[in-house]
């Protein structure tokens, strides 16, 4: 029922054009390219900037029970040798019953850029697709075109972005993530036993499998003392079936006090 709903919001977004907020000329999320200048490492720092129409949201990448997490393309950029994405930690929505994970009003996204030659210019440029909602959802293609600034100093809106990533496995005082898997009759279903202290509240846990091969429904997530349990069942993507590697799976957990983003699980 909800890899229906799943597709159903597709449908919607595939039909629901163009992202206008209230029918008229307004859109409802602009997008632009922040400077953050060289870090020590002698990459470039820049954001994408997502603002939305007030009560708007869009999607993490990994959207919960319904909706499409975003896509990039990056046709016309040039002197970009690799691309680093930092996502900062979403919020939980309920939708019509359904658990969502994402943004609202505003995202920014900072991108680490290694340059193919140093001290060269550098342009960002392409499109980010993404899905909007609100009382209805809406599919936008946003295009952004920009040098960046290698002169410019530290950017305020990227730093605070940095900020608010999710902990990693150390700092949240994670000892363990121990992953079982087993065979369902159409996939297979990871159990993962993480050995941390509380995020805080009602956590969320979100596992994601780590191969474009595979596509996960909703995780449920439920704590004993100091372990938290999470379980996902994994489908294949083609009838071609796919193999999960227990340390490309990516699990992150999101708490009213902070998120943790754990990478791979040992046996278990």
């Amino acid at each position: 029922m909800k890899q229906a709903l799943k597709i159903l919001s597709l449908g919607l977004l595939a039909l629901a054009s163009p992202a206008l907020a209230g029918g008229g000329n307004t859109p409802i999320a602009d997008i632009e390219v922040l400077d953050g200048g060289i870090t020590a490492r002698g990459t470039y720092m820049g954001a994408l900037r997502v603002t939305l129409q007030e009560g708007w949201k869009t999607y993490w990448r990994s959207p919960g029970d319904a909706g499409i997490p975003p896509s990039f393309y990056w046709r016309g950029s040039r002197n970009v040798g690799a691309l680093s994405i930092t996502w900062p930690t979403p919020e939980v929505f309920m939708t019509s019953g359904y658990q969502t994970i994402g943004y609202h009003n505003l995202l920014v996204l900072p991108i680490e850029i290694t340059p193919e030659v140093a001290g060269q210019p550098v342009v960002l440029s392409g499109q980010m697709n993404l899905g909007l909602c609100k009382d209805v959802c809406v599919p936008s293609e946003l295009s952004f075109d920009h040098q960046l600034n290698l002169q410019a100093g530290r950017n305020p809106a990227i730093a605070a972005a940095m900020a608010n990533r999710p902990y990693t496995a150390k700092e949240a005082g994670v000892k363990s993530a121990k992953c079982s898997l087993s065979p369902t009759k159409y996939g297979m279903q990871v159990e993962a036993h993480i050995s941390m202290p509380s995020a805080g509240g009602t956590e969320v846990a979100v596992i994601e499998s780590g191969t474009p091969m595979a596509y996960g429904g909703a995780t449920s997530t439920q704590r004993s003392g100091n372990t938290l349990v999470a379980t996902t069942e994994f489908l294949p993507v083609t009838k071609g079936g796919f193999a999960l590697d227990r340390s490309k799976l990516r699990i992150t957990v999101l708490g009213s006090r902070h998120a943790v983003d754990i990478r791979g699980c040992s046996a278990g």
